[in-house]
């Protein structure tokens, strides 16, 4: 009986999924000549619980706002302060572990100042400040996965 060759590798795809594993990719695709293999994984996201970190105010507290009214976009807004991550990848808030976190809330940050790192395809990337100010929230948390965009800093 003769061997039916499919012309699929499948120890290419084994090692495919195995760059995925220990990379957390969730899809790889090469390309050789006239074969073309992708290989990908179903990745279940789950919600991080998100610890945001906020300076007591200094003055008097505001009085509380209804529920029914919306609030006002004003400087405070966290969303038109916020430093929005530039990549995908792990955040990391110290320089390496049990080290002193880059920032804390009430920090005063010169722009260019490195505020966090994020990981990224094994690829430790400083992150830096694009403005002098002070950190009034830290949105993320150490370790915590990020998306391009999310909201990583505060900075008034």
């Amino acid at each position: 009986m003769a061997s039916r060759n499919t012309g699929i590798d499948k120890v290419m795809i084994r090692d495919l999924a195995e760059i995925l594993n220990e990379t957390d990719l969730t899809d790889i695709e090469i390309e050789q000549g006239d074969l073309r293999i992708r290989v990908s994984r179903q990745v279940t996201v789950q919600a991080a619980p998100q610890t945001v970190y906020a300076q007591a105010p200094s003055a008097a507290p505001a009085p509380a706002a209804t529920a029914a009214a919306p609030a006002p976009a004003t400087a405070s807004d966290p969303s038109k302060n916020a430093i929005p991550s530039p990549m995908v990848g792990t955040v990391y808030l110290a320089p390496a572990p049990g080290a002193r976190d880059f920032i804390q809330v009430g920090s005063q940050v010169k722009e260019g100042q490195t505020l966090l790192i994020i990981e990224a395809m094994k690829t430790m990337n400083q992150i830096p400040s694009p403005r002098a100010g002070t950190v009034t929230a830290i949105l993320v948390s150490d370790s915590q996965p990020v998306e391009y965009g999310e909201l990583l800093v505060v900075i008034e």
